[in-house]
């Protein structure tokens, strides 16, 4: 019979780990935990002071000091794993999980779906002939050596990368190994995990080289996996469900997803909010559960059902009382661009700096990154929009200025209203794009509501789906009634998208004309 070993990686949240630990093990499953080294030193005592002597838990012997995208959250996944593999000489399978993730279906369909194939389940996607990649840098990942954490020192990440680029100092990857690529949410047999560990100790050149690429959890076990184990015996797909915004934000599940999680042809899920306490609760029961039918819905009544619940992205609880409490003073201008094409927005904020006084930011309400350091409050999306009308305070002040551009993806309605009913001056600028066919089902692609193999007429039923999604979102801005909305379009002419802007910026119509002028701004 099939036994998961749970390789759980969590820096936060013991409370909530804890839980999850005793679920997991309540059906003779194990968890072999690695608490990040940089959290908080009482809540990693909390932990072993509730599961030190538990039978069924292992604790990493080393604790790393993790960081997104450093080789450091591998290495702490090997410690996770060394500790499962000698304490748990039983177990059959070992399976990746975050703080973040919680079962969607019982233990009993785990072990029957486990044990039906010996495959192991992990994403392996060619590195450089996939397009797993949707932003970002590709081979430089690779070829040059990263010291530099990109989201702690931007611009000596970036430095790095180019004084190595003028000085020929790019490296070849070692010969002998086929680079992959995918998600870090796999599980693998026991003598998988067996081969993966021989291998680091016996291949310090290839450890050497993945030490100092950038996001190693995507390409490590990808790669060793696929060197160590025959192609017929993986599967290219992870058990944990997940999906994924236009730019690599992964979408989180709220209460009223629990219905569409069981449908899913899954083990997991993630990432399941922290606030949406009844889908923990219901989902936490399920584990030890028996004798549940998990009907399975096809592709086609998947993403309609998603499409249908619009929103689902942008998705926000209520405003908290101290969010409704906080306003932005009346002197205070923001010029909110409102694009579902995020790299237009970025393109047009990019051809503001420069040419007009006005400090212009990007989708800092979406996306991680791109801001000072503010003590904290600027560190993840989650606290940026818990704490939203005091983070813009922040910038105003850190920035010495009475004018800010943010960029907005049309989606986030809540946020829109919230801002609109401030008595500081809002100003809406809805950049209309528009959308081909090619590009909807990129967009399908990226938010995980699709894959490369999707039958042609499940796409052709989808997509008017999504178009109309699009739409609505356009025409709930257009009724909404916002003091200031002014319309830049990919259909309208030079003379009026000029007129918008210079209105909109309160810049001179010359500079406008100019920045409307951009040939590029709305190419895909």
């Amino acid at each position: 019979m099939a036994k998961i070993a749970f390789i759980l990686l969590t820096h936060k949240e013991p409370e909530r780990l804890i839980a999850q630990v005793r679920r997991l093990t309540s059906t003779g499953d194990f968890v072999s935990i690695h608490f990040d080294g940089r959290a908080r030193p009482e809540d990693y005592a909390q932990i072993r002071a509730e599961l030190d002597g538990h039978p069924g838990v292992a604790f990493a012997k080393r604790r790393l000091k993790c960081g997104w995208g450093e080789w450091s959250l591998v290495e702490g996944s090997l410690e996770a794993l060394r500790a499962a593999a000698e304490a748990f000489p039983t177990a059959t399978h070992f399976y990746m999980l975050s703080g973040d993730c919680m079962q969607i279906k019982t233990a009993e369909y785990a072990r029957a779906f486990l044990e039906r194939e010996d495959v192991d389940y992990i994403e392996s996607f060619d590195f450089f002939a996939s397009d797993w990649i949707k932003t970002g840098i590709k081979e430089e990942r690779l070829i040059y050596r990263h010291w530099f954490n990109e989201r702690k020192h931007k611009t000596l990440f970036y430095k790095s990368m180019e004084w190595q680029r003028r000085l020929g100092l790019a490296r070849k990857v070692p010969e002998d190994i086929q680079m992959m690529i995918g998600s870090q949410w796999w599980c693998l047999r026991r003598e998988t995990i067996e081969k993966v560990l021989a291998f680091c100790d016996t291949r310090p050149d290839v450890m050497r080289f993945f030490r100092t690429t950038w996001i190693p959890d995507e390409t490590f076990f990808q790669t060793v996996v696929r060197h160590v184990v025959p192609d017929k015996e993986i599967r290219t797909r992870t058990l944990t469900f997940l999906m994924f915004t236009d730019y690599g934000m992964p979408v989180t599940f709220y209460n009223d997803h629990y219905d569409l999680l069981l449908a899913q042809d899954y083990l997991f899920a993630r990432k399941i909010s922290p606030e949406a306490k009844d889908l923990q609760n219901r989902l936490g029961t399920l584990w030890g559960e028996t004798g549940i039918d998990f009907p399975i819905s096809n592709e086609g009544r998947r993403l309609f059902g998603f499409l249908t619940g619009r929103g689902r992205v942008g998705h926000r609880f209520a405003p908290r009382f101290w969010e409704a409490e906080t306003r932005l003073d009346s002197d205070k201008t923001l010029l909110v661009i409102l694009c579902k094409k995020w790299h237009v927005a970025k393109r047009l904020v990019g051809q503001l700096r420069g040419r007009v006084d006005l400090t212009a930011l990007e989708y800092l309400f979406n996306e991680e990154g791109g801001l000072p350091d503010l003590g904290g409050i600027d560190r993840t999306v989650e606290k940026r929009n818990r704490h939203r009308k005091a983070l813009l305070r922040m910038l105003y002040d850190y920035y010495g200025t009475d004018r800010l551009a943010i960029c907005i993806d049309p989606s986030d309605f809540e946020l829109m209203r919230d801002l609109a009913a401030d008595r500081a001056d809002v100003r809406f600028l809805d950049v209309e794009c528009s959308f081909s066919d090619a590009y909807l089902i990129g967009h399908a692609r990226r938010v995980g509501l699709a894959g490369e193999r999707t039958p042609p007429e499940v796409l052709d039923r989808v997509l008017p789906t999504i178009r109309y999604d699009f739409q609505y979102e356009n025409d709930r801005i257009r009724n909404a009634s916002f003091p200031f909305l002014a319309r830049l379009s990919e259909t309208a002419g030079l003379a009026a998208n000029a007129s918008a802007l210079a209105g909109f910026f309160d810049i001179g119509i010359d500079t406008a004309r100019e920045i409307a002028a951009t040939d590029y701004l709305f190419v895909d």
